[in-house]
């Protein structure tokens, strides 16, 4: 289906844009924001999506909500290709005030492709509308899949991540604590206070993230165990569907 033209006398009447993207491996968007709300939808290969505020991976078939004014930085990790829909500040009460992850249920993707089909949606058009409407209800009544890292704030915390993801991954607790001036209590207090997490989880939900993105570029489920620091493919496969709920084979499945 070919897209509509539209003219600048059309641009207050619309709901949702959409855009159309591909990305090579190791490709990236620098940070940058925009205007209107986008829900960035993940249709092949793995997005590693930034803000100051956290990180997520994103495989085929999940989406990240960015609202407006948001700066983000987009990776690619292996041939990736993704679809954007931009929503109009306003159009609709009660979306996200903050980035998240976003499930995409089979309804929901072939919603976004029908608007990137379309290319944008008019209030004006009823069809077009109703399409938007049914969208945006949607995308709000989806499970928030765990696949994001919240990112430290403050000086020792971020030391700590620096910590773990510059070869310190092997040192215990009290070694980082000791390498950020902190008590180990101390720590861990701020790491919950500002990621929500203990520095232990955080760290593995780190790893496992780190292995999706690697699996997303082709490593396979031993390359990925040995990235993520388990011992063994069936360690890192129970860990992988205890933190996900699938393995990893089932997790980069389409829809």
């Amino acid at each position: 289906m070919s897209q509509k033209r539209r003219t600048a006398a059309d641009e207050p009447y619309l709901v949702v844009r959409s855009s159309a993207s591909d990305l090579a491996p190791g490709q990236a968007i620098r940070e940058h924001a925009h205007d209107w709300h986008q829900l960035i939808h993940a249709t092949s290969g793995v997005l590693m999506i930034a803000t100051g505020g956290g990180s997520w991976v994103v495989p085929p078939s999940w989406g990240v909500w960015v609202p407006a004014g948001v700066r983000h930085a987009i990776r690619a990790s292996g041939h990736s290709a993704f679809r954007t829909v931009y929503v109009a500040p306003g159009c609709v009460p009660d979306l996200p005030e903050a980035c998240t992850a976003v499930t995409v249920s089979p309804l929901l993707r072939e919603l976004i492709l029908r608007i990137v089909a379309i290319g944008m949606a008019d209030r004006r058009d009823t069809i077009e509308s109703a399409l938007a409407i049914l969208l945006l209800d949607e995308m709000r009544r989806a499970p928030v899949p765990p696949f994001s890292l919240p990112e430290p704030r403050s000086d020792a915390t971020r030391r700590a991540a620096e910590w773990l993801f510059s070869g310190g991954a092997e040192a215990g607790i009290p070694e980082i604590a000791r390498a950020t001036g902190l008590s180990v209590r101390a720590l861990e207090r701020r790491f919950v206070a500002e990621t929500g997490m203990s520095l232990g989880r955080w760290r593995r939900q780190g790893a496992l993230l780190a292995s999706l993105e690697r699996l997303g570029a082709g490593a396979s489920v031993k390359q990925a165990a040995a990235i993520a620091g388990y011992a063994t493919p069936s360690a890192f496969i129970a860990a992988f569907r205890a933190q996900f709920g699938t393995t990893p084979a089932r997790y980069f499945a389409p829809v």
